[in-house]
């Protein structure tokens, strides 16, 4: 077994005793495998390991993982900021974009979107507790947000997707995920009929699980730290 494959069966063990302890499935918790800056090999050999979804922050970096990974039958999430001049990347290659936090950038990803391609997941980027470096519509914005990208032809509103500042306790992570979750269910109330609810990392999974995350995006306790210096 290589490292990434045992490091993959440890966290699985972990979405599913945190799915446990609060009285949920753990199939109801996706794994997403952030694999930013880690080499086509190591997706390779995670997707030997079982796993199929992939998240990305560095659009040109994606894309030409892609091209080397292309024999395999991957699922690809865009979670990084995107800016005007890469939504046609996003649009025509990933099959996610968890980071749309504003109407422009969702109305291109439509447009831009091939039509003989399955619609774009997309969730709204929301800044939940109102980090000051950190992307995302405030909460407030984000029901006419959603009504607007919900209606748009070659996009498929699937939830919503937060990076609160990181907790200084398992309880307080837990209250600014409750929140996100509070927010999802009044969307949900308001007819939107969204599934997904992206939320939670290496360090805070468990209080996400709680809180009711659908998935969770895991780089480090899968393919070990990062060295952006040669990213």
């Amino acid at each position: 077994m290589t490292m990434i494959a045992d490091n993959l069966q440890r966290v699985r063990a972990r979405i599913a005793q945190a799915a446990t302890a609060c009285q949920r499935k753990p199939d109801s918790v996706t794994l997403l495998a952030v694999s930013k800056t880690f080499p086509a090999e190591a997706v390779r050999q995670a997707y030997a390991a079982g796993q199929t979804a992939f998240g990305e922050n560095y659009i040109q970096e994606a894309v030409d993982k892609m091209a080397a990974l292309a024999d395999l039958p991957l699922v690809w999430h865009c979670i990084g900021p995107i800016q005007s001049n890469k939504t046609r990347l996003v649009a025509e290659h990933f099959d996610w974009a968890h980071s749309v936090d504003r109407l422009k950038i969702a109305q291109r990803l439509s447009d831009q979107r091939p039509e003989g391609m399955a619609p774009l997941q997309v969730c709204i980027q929301v800044n939940i507790d109102g980090g000051p470096t950190k992307a995302g519509v405030a909460p407030e914005a984000v029901l006419e947000l959603a009504r607007q990208i919900a209606a748009l032809p070659r996009l498929h509103l699937r939830g919503l997707m937060t990076i609160p500042e990181p907790a200084a306790d398992f309880a307080s992570a837990c209250a600014v995920h409750t929140r996100a979750r509070a927010l999802f269910d009044a969307l949900n109330a308001e007819g939107l009929q969204l599934d997904t609810l992206s939320m939670g990392m290496t360090a805070d999974l468990e209080a996400a699980v709680q809180s009711g995350s659908t998935l969770v995006r895991v780089g480090t306790a899968i393919f070990g730290k990062r060295d952006y210096a040669t990213a």
